[in-house]
């Protein structure tokens, strides 16, 4: 592809780095920034930089947040008694559209996965242990992707988890093997969560 522009090919090649994005796309992308009052792109500039410089994760529960403590994590009508358990906020922000849930969350920004090099230690699940004794818990439901690799993340925690007095539940397989959390509709997710089971070691 022959760029007319050094700075335009640099911003192609910059666009182009986001998932999904090809090159004739980012090209696209970038001619229209061009073409709209540059206020426009601006502000999304802005808006960019101060996302990358300013969010935060929340200290109790690892979500996105503005702050130091996320909105669900300073809710006091939210009950911390009950954890669900995911893999990032995506699966946050899914569950939430539901509006059928009160407890609260633990993100564990992403799953074991030995294929691709991500072990336990990657996890935030040190967190998680702290929390489930300072906030006595009572259960925590796992509600992660109904692949090989949720389902070893669920099996690892369950495990190191297995020595305290907490509730293991886990969302009812409405969700087909292999599916993402956040890919599935409200309906499907509202059902998962309302009849979750009981987690049993080598159920799943």
């Amino acid at each position: 592809m022959n760029f007319p522009s050094k700075i335009l090919e640099q911003a192609v090649e910059e666009i182009s780095q986001l998932p999904g994005i090809g090159k004739r796309t980012a090209l696209r992308l970038a001619l229209h920034l061009l073409n709209v009052p540059k206020t426009q792109t601006d502000n999304l500039a802005k808006s960019l930089t101060h996302l990358v410089h300013d969010i935060k994760h929340c200290k109790e529960c690892n979500n996105l947040s503005d702050t130091d403590i996320c909105t669900i994590c300073a809710n006091p009508y939210r009950n911390e008694k009950i954890i669900c358990v995911v893999e990032d906020v995506r699966d946050v922000m899914a569950i939430e559209s539901t509006q059928q849930f009160n407890g609260k969350y633990h993100v564990l920004g992403g799953r074991i996965s030995p294929m691709e090099g991500v072990s336990a230690s990657d996890l935030c699940i040190i967190p998680l242990l702290n929390r489930i004794k300072e906030h006595k818990t009572e259960e925590i439901i796992f509600a992660l992707s109904a692949t090989i690799e949720g389902d070893t993340t669920m099996f690892y925690l369950y495990k190191v988890l297995n020595n305290t007095e907490v509730k293991f539940t886990t969302i009812a397989r409405g969700i087909g093997v292999g599916d993402e959390l956040e890919y599935t509709d409200e309906l499907t997710l509202i059902r998962s969560l309302q009849n979750r089971v009981p987690y049993q070691q080598g159920s799943q």
